[in-house]
């Protein structure tokens, strides 16, 4: 009870309010009330074989399993989230959307082989300026519901390549290829990891860093994102 009303008054003094709507009717622990979680477009495709990611995939890495849990689109509640977390120098963001997706792996049975997560690594000046890299938060946001170790270090990035935001297909994957580099190829042997970033749009960031890492002897790959989108 006293827990109870020290988290009211602490409610009343510091109010946390919904990212969708406003409200402030919601868990100190969420940044969506209940209403807005559950219109955040949900894709499904980590349950299903040949989605539009292992599509999108296809003839230019392997993967195992690849699937994003929502949709983001222009405007949409996702991209505020995403902006947030990225631009708004908010951390817990990070953690909070890899939650969300951890729930989405625990309700499917297809990446069950994954053994680690790797987060996608960022350019080292964004990441200086930023103070964090995103893809980092998300997955310890994973690992705190789907219990799975996080190997940071393992690959790096080399070049500090530009924003990858307003450029096509091909220049996309001209700013990427080779930007990364097995540090550690001792921790990755005979394993099963999962690349983790935040949004695939492209997926030429994925495709350069998942090439570098297929080089490792035995390693099978799998690819985990926030968000899926055409823009």
């Amino acid at each position: 009870m006293l827990k109870t009303i020290l988290s009211d008054f602490l409610h009343l003094i510091y109010p946390y309010n919904c990212e969708g709507c406003g409200t402030d009717n919601l868990k100190k622990e969420s940044f969506l009330c209940a209403r807005c979680l559950s219109e955040l477009p949900e894709t499904g495709f980590f349950a299903v074989a040949d989605n539009p990611v292992e599509q999108k995939l296809y003839g230019r890495i392997k993967v195992e399993q690849a699937g994003a849990g929502y949709f983001f689109t222009k405007h949409g509640l996702l991209q505020h989230l995403i902006a947030q977390l990225k631009y708004k120098h908010n951390p817990e963001m990070g953690r909070y959307l890899g939650k969300l997706i951890g729930y989405q792996l625990l309700s499917t049975s297809r990446f069950n082989k994954v053994e680690a997560l790797i987060p996608l690594p960022l350019n080292s000046q964004r990441e200086h300026a930023r103070g964090y890299n995103q893809a980092q938060l998300i997955c310890e946001g994973i690992a705190s519901v789907w219990q799975k170790p996080i190997i940071k270090d393992a690959i790096i990035r080399t070049t500090n390549t530009e924003t990858q935001t307003h450029k096509n297909l091909n220049n996309r994957w001209e700013n990427v290829s080779d930007a990364f580099s097995i540090a550690n190829q001792e921790q990755l042997f005979g394993k099963q990891v999962a690349l983790i970033d935040d949004i695939i749009t492209t997926g030429a960031s994925i495709e350069s860093c998942g090439t570098e890492l297929l080089k490792i002897k035995g390693l099978k790959l799998s690819v985990i994102c926030v968000g899926f989108t055409t823009l």
